[in-house]
């Protein structure tokens, strides 16, 4: 059936695409010839200097490849150009595109490319149907100034596209976009793994959880962690960014947001034309694109995320943006007073322990899995650091220095040092409560609950956070885990109105 589908849409592409021509017209317009400048994500080509429409090639070489997806998570990306989203095109309004599909003889599968900037039949999918081993030219003319989206459109679309097959192409307007100091390319996507998030080994793709539209994966720039840390977008104090925005899909709609950040002004659709300014949060569906502009006035660590808030700390749609340079006090302060306050006594103290109910509990196969059972110390912390910047970071930051007289210190902590692991474990599966000492200091707060992860994922990041930033600590095992978990009361049992 599928080898059928093929069939069909191959014929129908075929039916579409135009018959040679003799002799293929000149554009008086067109001066000169050039290859196009393309780059891997977060990076951007320069900008177009240029005052005319020119010649331009592009070349783009599908693999199908291997790669990291999350720490221990491998997967068989579709791409092009080697690494998901694929390479970012820049050209310009009016330009004569000479375009080139190159199917690596290696693959397995036929492939097509659908640029959203291209004005003809299936935007170049029904001239580019490309077998393995094969190679591909069509040409257009870039008509309309924009942020397009492009992917492949080989039957089954849907999944081409949901093993990375996309990527952006800029047609700038021929008056150009306005100067800005740092320009960054970013994509979300989703991907529909066999496994359950952070399942290690190599996962396939399970079509019945992409046609539920049940992605255990959404991330940016086609892993976890792609923007994290070292990966980190970088600017400094006062310069001008402006980020492009895709949504590869191949379900779902965005709503990108910057933690700390107000977009000046936001390029709604993928369009030239600022739309709206000061925004908070713009949408980009499935297969669309936008840019977004915006000054950095204050240093310090921006959180990129989808505001759909379980996939950026559940799924992986987080990223980062770090920002070096002199403190503005008058645009943020930071905190300038804790002072005690004693608020009226609240109903229903056991609320967060529904909020951090068992569900998410992993069957214990510490016996029967040798590969677990056999983690070393250093194995775990590099584990646990994936763990601490999905799920942690945020509050008690990267480098575990936490929040001046509101969130306690990880980094060099005597409360640490001074703990049994058992409370520790304890504390992350029941959340805490109230006054500690913190390195001499008294902290009044509240740690929700975090029983939703994983035995194993508690042991590797407790690991990380005893045995980093100045603590020294032996590791915590799954086993060490479990039997805290068994110890913690389950949450109430649900009306029957929920």
């Amino acid at each position: 059936m599928a080898g059928l589908w093929l069939t069909v849409a191959a014929a129908a592409m075929a039916a579409d695409a135009p018959s040679p021509a003799a002799t293929k017209p000149q554009d008086p317009e067109v001066v000169g010839v050039e290859t196009a400048v393309l780059t891997d994500a977060p990076n951007v080509p320069p900008a177009l200097t240029r005052k005319n429409p020119t010649k331009v090639i592009v070349s783009l070489e599908v693999q199908e490849v291997t790669k990291r997806l999350a720490d221990g998570v491998e997967y068989v990306f579709w791409t092009f150009g080697g690494s998901v989203p694929g390479k970012f095109i820049r050209i310009r309004e009016g330009d004569e595109v000479e375009f080139h599909l190159n199917n690596h003889q290696n693959n397995k599968m036929p492939h097509n490319i659908d640029l959203h900037a291209v004005t003809g039949p299936g935007g170049g999918a029904a001239s580019s149907f490309t077998a393995p081993g094969h190679s591909s030219q069509f040409s257009f003319k870039a008509l309309n100034p924009g942020l397009f989206i492009y992917h492949c459109a080989t039957a089954p679309v849907g999944m081409h596209v949901g093993n990375g097959m996309y990527g952006l192409i800029l047609v700038e307007p021929k008056e150009g976009l306005p100067p800005v100091d740092r320009e960054f390319y970013v994509m979300q996507g989703e991907f529909y793994t066999t496994g359950a998030y952070g399942e290690e080994g190599l996962q396939g793709f399970d079509m019945n959880k992409a046609t539920d539209e049940r992605p255990p994966y959404v991330v940016f720039n086609g892993a976890v962690g792609s923007l994290i840390g070292d990966n980190a977008l970088k600017a400094n104090v006062g310069e001008k960014i402006r980020l492009y925005i895709g949504n590869g899909g191949p379900n779902l709609s965005s709503s990108f947001h910057i933690i700390g950040e107000i977009f000046d002004s936001v390029y709604q659709e993928g369009g030239t034309v600022a739309s709206q300014h000061n925004v908070q949060t713009t949408e980009i569906p499935a297969g669309g694109a936008a840019m977004v502009e915006f000054k950095v006035e204050v240093p310090g660590t921006y959180v990129l995320v989808d505001h759909a808030l379980f996939r950026a700390f559940n799924k992986g749609a987080l990223g980062m943006l770090k920002v070096d340079g002199p403190q503005n006090l008058l645009v943020y302060s930071g905190k300038e007073v804790d002072a005690v306050y004693l608020g009226k006594a609240m109903v229903g103290s056991d609320t967060e322990r529904t909020i951090a109910s068992l569900k998410a509990q992993v069957k214990e196969e510490i016996s029967s899995n040798p590969k677990i059972a056999g983690l070393t110390k250093e194995i775990q912390i590099q584990k646990g650091k994936s763990v601490y910047m999905q799920t942690c970071f945020v509050c008690h930051q990267p480098e575990g220095q936490g929040v001046p007289s509101q969130i306690p210190p990880l980094a060099q902590s005597d409360f640490l040092a001074g703990k049994d692991k058992d409370n520790i474990i304890r504390g992350i599966l029941e959340g805490r409560t109230g006054e500690i000492s913190v390195n001499g200091k008294t902290y009044n707060g509240t740690m929700i609950p975090l029983a939703y992860l994983s035995d194993e994922q508690v042991a590797n990041v407790l690991t990380f956070v005893r045995n980093n930033w100045g603590n020294n600590a032996d590791a915590v095992s799954s086993q060490d885990v479990a039997k805290i978990r068994h110890e913690v009361p389950p949450p109430p049992a649900k009306s029957s109105f929920e």
